[in-house]
């Protein structure tokens, strides 16, 4: 790697870029629904004791596996042991897989914004998402042509990425970091703050946090709270592994994982209850109850909040401009990381400059964006999404902890963070990664195989689902590949616990 571009030039720009890696999109639209519809305030029990157990151990592994190895996800897998290398690859490529869909939902973001500056969307939300701006087929049967306004945005969002991560790590990504982290959170602050004001917004939030402990003796309350911290920290994508690459050697490890992890969780509980806050004021509006305005996933983001705007007593377009900037901030400073996790593998690996790595991952990520842009482009998304999340992910986080926990060995890795950080973790680590993360992961992977067996994902013909089971296939078929591909450490990296 070229140092002088792979270094971060202060603590804070670290954490800033770790905390705008984790707090994406998800964090915006997926939290206050899944905290709702477990338990409201009594997930908060779960969902703590899933930080502290798997989300805060797995972030230290993975600061401190790349701090030590020095390299991307695949090269540092190569220092344990290089048949380990294509587990580096398999996260690298679900992460680009991840980013080539997650640009389409950015660019989405960035379209409301011109959208709320004339209330395109009317008085019904969802029709206009879907017929209008989507441009929506019957099914994925039906590809459709290419949406060209969503393909053009698409485009200028890979830019984005590619200018920052171009740029390298001081002068780039943590210079962007400097400067989206603090906006998202001024203009978060301000719909929190209109959204708890509003006529009907107490009513939402004490639906958001009134505790159902009953629902603490459901297995899949815990198993949605571990679902959320592992899918929301960036971990097991690479990210956080290529991140800590670029640590100095004195780099305090562990306090940095608490201030990622319990900024992100933090920044999720505050934006719930604006949200809520806003759905409470809509069903006060229309006389309906909480349960009938909710909404997950894009339904919040692209269609219900929508309606609030239209509801809102006062400056609709100023909350809607500010809202759809805030997602798109959100989402970018997400995809800054993703597109790091997979162009550093591509340096080291092949031993390119920055530059045309860079180059070579945004170009090939944009060409598989395209998919996304047609009339079918939301099924695509839908489908491979679930795959490559719900098992992908999954399977990936059990190896890791598995390999390092167990093959290289917890305590191993221990030793070496332990004296750089102010806070010294005991055995109970130890026990996290080899015990405990591996196996609420095994029992959240075999619970999920099981629902997918009984009832196919939301409804799909059998036959659509198999584009998901391919696609995730596919990745793990290109890591072996890649695997097997000669590159410039072969037969120079001696196994770590040697040294």
């Amino acid at each position: 790697m070229e140092s002088s571009e792979n270094q971060w030039g202060s603590r804070l720009g670290f954490i800033l870029a770790t905390i705008g890696s984790a707090v994406g999109l998800g964090n915006i639209w997926r939290f206050s629904y899944v905290a709702y519809d477990n338990g409201g305030g009594a997930f908060l029990i779960p969902y703590f004791f899933a930080l502290l157990t798997t989300g805060i151990p797995l972030l230290i592994l993975e600061f401190s596996f790349g701090q030590k190895m020095r390299g991307s996800a695949p090269f540092s897998f190569t220092k344990v042991d290089e048949k380990w290398e294509w587990l580096g690859w398999w996260s690298t490529l679900v992460t680009f897989v991840l980013i080539s869909y997650y640009s389409v939902i950015i660019s989405w973001s960035f379209k409301y914004i011109y959208y709320a500056f004339s209330g395109a969307w009317g008085s019904n939300p969802e029709a206009f998402l879907y017929n209008t701006h989507l441009q929506l087929t019957s099914g994925i049967g039906e590809l459709g042509g290419v949406n060209l306004s969503v393909l053009l945005i698409v485009l200028v969002v890979w830019l984005i990425n590619f200018v920052i991560v171009y740029n390298g790590i001081e002068a780039g990504v943590e210079k962007a970091s400097k400067i989206f982290m603090p906006i998202l959170a001024l203009l978060m602050l301000i719909i929190v703050v209109r959204g708890i004001t509003l006529p009907g917004a107490v009513e939402g939030i004490n639906k958001f946090l009134e505790p159902d402990f009953a629902a603490l003796l459901n297995p899949g309350v815990w198993l949605a709270a571990y679902g959320q911290i592992f899918f929301t920290l960036s971990v097991c994508f690479g990210v956080m592994i290529a991140y800590g690459s670029y640590l100095s050697e004195d780099s305090d490890i562990v306090n940095n994982a608490f201030i990622t992890a319990l900024a992100n969780c933090s920044f999720s509980f505050i934006v719930g209850i604006g949200v809520f806050g806003i759905l409470g004021y809509m069903a006060a509006q229309t006389g309906q109850p909480i349960e009938e305005v909710v909404a997950q996933s894009i339904g919040l983001a692209f269609v219900a909040f929508p309606k609030a705007i239209n509801m809102l007593p006062a400056f609709n377009t100023v909350l809607g401009v500010i809202f759809f900037v805030a997602l798109g901030i959100a989402g970018i400073s997400s995809s800054i990381s993703m597109v790091e996790a997979v162009s550093a593998p591509v340096m080291d690996k092949f031993n390119l400059s920055r530059k045309k790595a860079t180059t070579i991952v945004c170009g090939l990520g944009f060409i598989a964006s395209i998919l996304f842009t047609t009339g079918a482009g939301l099924y695509f998304l839908d489908i491979i999404d679930h795959y490559n999340m719900q098992f992908g992910v999954a399977v990936i986080g059990i190896l890791e902890a598995v390999v390092i926990g167990w093959y290289y060995k917890a305590e191993v890795l221990r030793d070496f963070f332990n004296p750089i950080s102010n806070f010294q973790v005991g055995r109970w680590w130890d026990i996290m990664i080899k015990y405990i993360t591996p196996l609420f992961l095994t029992y959240m992977l075999i619970r999920s195989f099981v629902m997918e067996l009984n009832q196919p994902y939301a409804g799909y013909p059998v036959s659509d689902l198999k584009i998901g089971w391919i696609a995730a296939a596919g990745v793990l078929i290109m890591s072996i590949i890649l695997n097997l591909l000669p590159n410039r450490y072969d037969g120079l990296v001696k196994n770590e616990t040697d040294l």
